[in-house]
């Protein structure tokens, strides 16, 4: 590479990258200080009764919430996965309305069922409780749940 070329290239990267960084939306100034990145500190929200956690935190505008099983009334509900999903998404309605979302701010769920049978059952109830697009979703297969519960559902929503 000639010393001309060697001056050229490193000057045409800078110019892509400032161009590609105004493209993004930043603005660039040669004599502005370094950005501050503006860091929301976490707003716990709720409490978890007699159990340590919140029901809820809020970073920003996202709400990261505590798993739900299909609790009513102090009472884990009857009638199998399908009932335990169906009260577990109610509750996590719950939580969001309460907070100022709504389901269709949901990003991301994460299921945990204690036999990976229930699957096709979990799913029927969840398409009918959330809408298309549907969140980003993980399902695990464990060993057991708090209460006995078939299910459990936590999820986080962001606005």
């Amino acid at each position: 590479m000639s010393k001309t070329t060697a001056k050229i290239v490193p000057t045409f990267l800078s110019q892509a990258l400032l161009v590609g960084a105004c493209a993004l939306g930043f603005t660039v100034s040669a004599t502005a200080a370094p950005a501050t990145i503006i860091k929301s500190s976490p707003v716990f929200l709720g409490d978890g009764g007699n159990y340590p956690f919140s029901e809820a935190v809020r970073v920003g505008d996202t709400l990261y919430m505590s798993g739900q099983i299909g609790f009513k009334d102090g009472k884990l509900v009857k009638g199998g996965v399908k009932a335990e999903a169906k009260q577990a998404l109610a509750n996590i309605n719950t939580t969001l309305l309460k907070y100022g979302y709504q389901k269709s701010d949901i990003v991301k769920c994460m299921v945990m069922l204690t036999d990976m049978d229930d699957f096709d059952d979990f799913n029927k109830v969840y398409k009918a409780e959330l809408a298309k697009p549907y969140p980003v979703r993980s399902a695990f297969g464990v060993a057991e749940l708090a209460a006995g519960a078939s299910v459990e559902v936590e999820c986080i929503a962001a606005k």
